[in-house]
């Protein structure tokens, strides 16, 4: 089994890229917000004990299935050890079952970020962000707050690729993961 980590900012295309890369491979695509989304229909705010349990149950169960592999979209703080831990934490799940994981951060400019944040995809995909000015507002201010973007050499995964996408279409991203990673 494979997992593919697409990891990056918000709206830097994590999603769209997995959609594409899912239409040239086997792998399955779960995006942050296919949690994200129902639980905050549910409870009306972002209840993340609820989410992380909920994308648990659905690791675990596509661990165990016969599956080819995933794509998971995950926005990661790197100035944060819980991220990392989180990270670990979903490799522990699915390395019993001989997975071979393989990462791809996207990096684009706050500017295209911006733009890309009000697509009829993201917004057909991801109700939360409707609120376009908020969506906005939540962008710029998780950019000052956190790390976003990796520092050089510092994920020192196998399989690591960063790709700068922002003027490659999201199928020309998916081919060159494609390629690199032989899937």
């Amino acid at each position: 089994m494979k997992l593919v980590f697409i990891i990056g900012n918000a709206a830097v295309g994590k999603m769209t890229v997995g959609q594409e890369l899912m239409k040239i491979t086997d792998l399955r695509l779960f995006h942050n917000h296919m949690i994200i989304e129902p639980v905050l229909e549910i409870f009306g705010y972002f209840n993340s004990a609820a989410i992380n349990r909920l994308r648990r149950v659905v690791f675990e169960e596509f661990a165990r299935s016969d599956g080819y592999g995933m794509i998971f979209t995950y926005m990661w703080a790197f100035d944060q050890q819980s991220d990392w831990d989180y990270i670990e934490d979903i490799k522990s799940i699915f390395a019993p079952y001989g997975t071979e994981f393989y990462y791809v951060e996207l990096v684009a400019s706050r500017e295209v970020r911006l733009q890309r944040n009000v697509t009829e995809n993201r917004l057909q995909n991801k109700a939360s962000k409707r609120d376009v000015e908020m969506s906005n507002q939540r962008l710029i201010s998780d950019d000052s707050q956190y790390r976003l973007e990796s520092l050089d050499g510092e994920i020192k995964f196998e399989n690591y690729i960063r790709i700068d996408n922002t003027e490659l279409p999201p199928d020309t991203v998916a081919k060159m993961i494609k390629e690199r990673f032989s899937l």
